[in-house]
């Protein structure tokens, strides 16, 4: 009796043993954090417009990796994060009489449209990780909405400087990404599928369709 109550003691220990190891070498998480810095193109500019200056993006944020398969090569990554966004152009931004207008000046020295947003990307995740290595291919592709929490237009001539809150813009916002690389250092890109503006802004008679695209470096942290 106690052979046999030894016996199934040990089987049950190797069971147990064998499916707690199986889980950990099967499942598991990369990517938790991540880090970008892009350099920000207009598309869809007006006849006489053009961007100047260092036009730049920085965005910050977690992601909830999801593992599709127990090897964990296809995962999907739901998040939230911060994105500061500044567009620099010879696109002047005036604030009179509760009423913003625009228009096109060359001989201006800096103008400047910022957003700031809370931003929601969902990608698909591919890469050829393992549980013990941390240096890895990867594409990810998919979509990132965004809300602007706060816009802000500013320009600045030899005699003046002027600046107010911009509320003439798309609040939500959303594009199609795609970050690909090995290891630390991967390009990233988002390509705008919305206006930058809510279409009520015009210059010259022409309704600005200022569509953003971005690109970049991302850093992917666990």
């Amino acid at each position: 009796m106690r052979f046999v109550l030894l016996f199934i003691l040990l089987s049950f220990s190797s069971f147990g043993q064998t499916t707690n190891d199986s889980i950990s070498t099967q499942r598991y998480f990369e990517d938790q954090f991540y880090l970008g810095l892009s350099y920000n193109f207009l598309l869809n500019i007006p006849e006489g417009s053009n961007q100047r200056n260092l036009s730049y993006g920085l965005q910050a944020g977690v992601i909830n990796d999801i593992p599709l398969n127990r090897s964990g090569t296809k995962a999907i990554g739901i998040g939230a994060g911060l994105a500061l966004n500044s567009y620099y152009s010879n696109l002047v931004a005036d604030f009179s009489n509760d009423e913003i207008t625009y228009s096109i000046d060359d001989d201006i020295t800096r103008s400047k449209l910022e957003t700031h947003l809370l931003e929601f990307p969902v990608e698909f995740r591919w890469r050829n990780s393992t549980v013990e290595e941390y240096k890895f291919w990867r594409i990810y592709t998919g979509i990132k909405a965004a809300y602007i929490v706060g816009a802000r237009s500013k320009f600045v001539s030899d005699t003046s400087s002027e600046g107010f809150y911009n509320t003439d813009l798309s609040k939500f916002q959303y594009g199609l990404t795609l970050s690909f690389g090995y290891n630390t250092f991967n390009l990233h890109a988002y390509y705008a599928l919305t206006d930058l503006f809510d279409g009520s802004a015009t210059v010259n008679g022409e309704v600005l369709q200022y569509r953003p695209l971005r690109i970049g470096l991302i850093f992917y942290i666990l």
